[in-house]
């Protein structure tokens, strides 16, 4: 044989090797691959299987609690008639004029588009948080937003308020003194002429729900025997 048969069989035997490894490393890439996919299809399907706490996907930017009264009772210190009934979870999208929750572990849950907001005037929403308090006893009001960290919290006991913080790019309500919970989760409360921020402002706003289930429970976690039981009602008012 000669030299030049003897370098194209090396050339062919080099090559044969090369293709032998490359489908080595394919086939086991390829093990690897499926390996990898059954498992993540194996963790979505677990995912998957409906949890014991239902979690809503979405939680109201504002909400009152109110301590010891009946849905009757505060549609009727709201002034409002012709309602619907309404799940729980629709009515936590918050998207109605109000919705009122029915009683869950004492409290009843108002939500709803109609509820003033320190942001959009912070004196009509002491005026309306007063009202109701001296109609109905214990309130309570949380606000928070997810894009400009704007928030606010507040307590009320017959007409008169006990804690309230709102910060709506400024300090605009700080009243009575800080709550433990509100010291045991950090939260930071400026005075009037005092600069908030940015980060101070976000974190304030995660913790608000936090907050919430400390006063009393955190309206976007309820059991799945209280999210199946818990029709309240909606009250659409006519726009003007």
């Amino acid at each position: 044989m000669g030299a030049v048969e003897q370098n194209g069989m090396a050339v062919v035997m080099m090559l044969a090797t090369t293709f032998l490894a490359l489908a080595v490393s394919c086939i086991f890439s390829l093990g690897i691959f499926s390996r990898r996919r059954n498992r993540a299809l194996a963790q979505l399907a677990a995912s998957a299987t409906v949890p014991s706490q239902t979690i809503f996907p979405q939680r109201p930017t504002c909400w009152l609690a109110i301590r010891g009264a009946s849905p009757e009772s505060v549609q009727a210190a709201l002034g409002l008639d012709r309602s619907m009934p309404c799940t729980w979870s629709e009515g936590m999208t918050g998207e109605h004029t109000f919705f009122i929750s029915p009683r869950v572990n004492g409290w009843v849950i108002v939500t709803g588009v109609a509820i003033p907001t320190p942001n959009e005037d912070v004196d009509e929403c002491f005026h309306f948080l007063i009202s109701l308090s001296r109609k109905l006893g214990h309130v309570q009001f949380f606000y928070a937003e997810k894009t400009l960290f704007r928030h606010a919290w507040a307590r009320l006991d017959e007409g008169c308020v006990t804690r309230a913080y709102a910060w709506t790019g400024e300090v605009v309500w700080n009243q009575g003194p800080k709550t433990v919970p509100e010291i045991e989760l950090g939260m930071k409360c400026f005075g009037y002429t005092e600069w908030c921020p940015i980060v101070a402002a976000a974190k304030n706003a995660e913790k608000v729900s936090q907050l919430a289930a400390r006063w009393n429970f955190d309206p976007a976690a309820v059991d799945e025997r209280t999210l199946n039981q818990a029709i309240g009602v909606a009250v659409e008012l006519p726009k003007l």
